[in-house]
């Protein structure tokens, strides 16, 4: 895979060179890598929200029968306002959980509940190992799977669900861990 050239694909969740910047980077780093989830795996959350609307639409028939237009109107109103959060909070977290690969180390950004974030560091040159798992109808379909990086000793392993192409990404940070081995 050439990594001098920039490119974004799947809606920016595999982006090769990508024009960005994050807090700790260093004067000298530069990202070569920056990655997050594949979009297919936001369609069942999707899916699960369109089931509840619809389950929404189903049960004013019923809520006729029993309910004024005040009470159909609020439960209308505050289960709208739940599916919208559901979708939301999918997509947010979908966004800012992020895998940055640069010159120097691996980020790994995790957003949980969106009002938590964990941001985990793991320099090149610590890497032992790096695997790609791929399994499954789906992930096959449109190759996205889990990539595990394991570190030395007590430091901490990192690992990014669901990316796209993680065999490509592998090989990227292998190809870093080799160049890293034979120039440091």
């Amino acid at each position: 895979m050439d990594t001098t050239k920039s490119s974004h694909k799947f809606f920016h969740s595999f982006c090769i060179r990508p024009n960005t910047r994050f807090q700790s980077q260093g004067e000298n780093e530069f990202v070569i890598v920056m990655f997050r989830a594949h979009p297919i795996t936001l369609l069942f959350p999707f899916l699960n929200g369109f089931v509840f609307f619809i389950f929404l639409l189903l049960a004013n028939f019923y809520f006729i029968l029993y309910l004024n237009k005040k009470e159909i109107l609020f439960i209308n109103f505050f289960s709208l306002v739940l599916i919208f959060n559901y979708f939301w909070y999918n997509l947010i977290n979908w966004f800012f959980n992020v895998g940055i690969v640069t010159n120097d180390q691996i980020v790994d950004v995790d957003f949980n509940v969106t009002l938590y974030k964990e941001v985990s560091y793991t320099q090149i040159s610590h890497i032992e190992d790096v695997t790609a798992k791929s399994g499954g109808y789906f992930a096959t379909l449109f190759d996205f799977g889990n990539l595990f990086i394991q570190t030395a000793g007590t430091e901490i392993n990192t690992e990014f669900l669901n990316i796209p192409h993680p065999s490509e990404a592998a090989k990227i940070i292998n190809q870093l861990i080799e160049k890293t081995h034979t120039h440091g």
